[in-house]
C-alpha cells in the first residue's frame, strides 16, 4: 500500500511541456503542421499547439505574448516587429510561391499572362469577380502589393468581394462565384480536388512566399516558453528538419526549404 501511494503522487516524467505558436491558416489548411509536429514531439517530447490565423494576427498574437513563437509569411512585417523589439532569432524557414487561381471560362482572359500585375490589370479592366482575404494575412499583404503595383485600388468595387476568412474559407468563395483569388500553393494543393477552380497564373517572381520563424523576446513577457520555443526553431531550421520540410508531399512538394544556418 505505501509503495502504490508513493508512484501516485511521483510527477509524470512522460508529460509533454506544451509550447504556443501562432501560425498562417496557410500551414494548417495544407496539413504541414499534422505532417511536422508529431515528428518533432516523437524527437523532443515537447508539444506544440497550433493558433492558425492570418500573419497579420498570428504577428499580434506574439506581440501580446499569448503565444511562445510564431511561423509566418511576411517577412518585411517579422522584420519591422523584431526590430521593435517583439521577437527574437528570426530565421528563414522554407518558401513556395503564391498562384492565381479562377474558374476554367477566364473572364479575363489572364491565362497565358505571364505577369501578376498585367494578369490585376485584366481583371479589374474586365470587372471580373475577384475574392480577397481581406484579413491581413500574408496572401492578402501580397495581392495588396500587386494591385498597389497595377496602380488600382479595388477595395469598394462590385466586382471586388473580402472574403475576412482564412485561405481555404476564401478558395470556397472563389469556386461559389466563380471568381479569381490569390492563394499559396499548398492550400490549393491540398485542397484543390474540392474546387472547381484551376491555376491561370504562376512563376511571376512577385509571387515568390517565404515563410519565417522567430521567438517571443524573453525579455518582453518572461513567462514565455523561450527555451522550447528555439528547440523547435533550432530543429526546424537544421539539416534533420529540413529534410522533413522537403519530404512532405500532400499533391505534390507544398514547401522547400531554405534555411541559412
Amino acid at each position: 500500500m505505501i509503495l502504490v501511494l508513493v508512484l501516485m503522487n511521483m510527477p509524470l516524467a512522460s508529460a509533454a511541456e506544451t509550447v504556443r505558436c501562432a501560425s498562417t491558416t496557410s500551414t494548417q489548411n495544407s496539413g504541414f503542421f499534422d505532417y511536422i509536429l508529431p515528428i518533432f514531439q516523437k524527437k523532443t517530447g515537447i508539444k506544440i499547439e497550433v493558433v492558425a490565423v492570418g500573419t497579420g494576427a498570428a504577428i499580434e498574437i506574439g506581440k501580446r505574448g499569448d503565444v511562445d513563437f510564431v511561423l509566418v509569411h511576411a517577412k518585411d512585417q517579422e522584420l519591422k516587429a523584431v526590430q521593435e523589439g517583439w521577437f527574437v532569432n528570426r530565421k528563414d524557414v522554407m518558401y513556395n510561391d503564391f498562384v492565381l487561381i479562377g474558374h476554367k471560362d477566364d473572364p479575363a482572359g489572364v491565362k497565358g499572362v505571364k505577369s501578376a500585375v498585367a494578369a490585376f490589370k485584366n481583371i479589374a479592366l474586365k470587372e471580373a469577380p475577384f475574392v480577397s482575404r481581406g484579413d491581413k494575412s500574408g496572401t492578402h499583404t501580397k495581392e495588396q502589393a500587386i494591385w498597389k503595383e497595377a496602380g488600382i485600388d479595388p477595395k469598394g468595387k462590385g466586382w471586388y468581394l473580402e472574403a475576412g476568412q482564412g485561405m481555404e474559407r476564401t478558395q470556397r468563395v472563389a469556386d461559389e462565384h466563380k471568381a479569381y483569388t490569390l492563394t499559396d500553393r499548398g492550400t490549393w494543393l491540398a485542397k484543390k480536388d474540392k474546387l472547381d477552380l484551376q491555376i491561370l497564373l504562376e512563376g511571376d517572381p512577385i509571387l515568390f512566399n517565404q515563410y519565417g520563424v522567430m521567438a517571443v523576446n524573453p525579455e518582453k513577457y518572461k513567462h514565455a516558453k523561450y527555451k522550447e520555443a528555439m528547440e523547435f526553431i533550432n530543429w526546424i531550421t537544421s539539416k534533420e528538419g529540413q529534410e522533413a520540410i522537403a519530404n512532405y508531399k500532400n499533391g505534390g512538394s507544398l514547401f522547400i526549404p531554405n534555411a541559412k544556418n
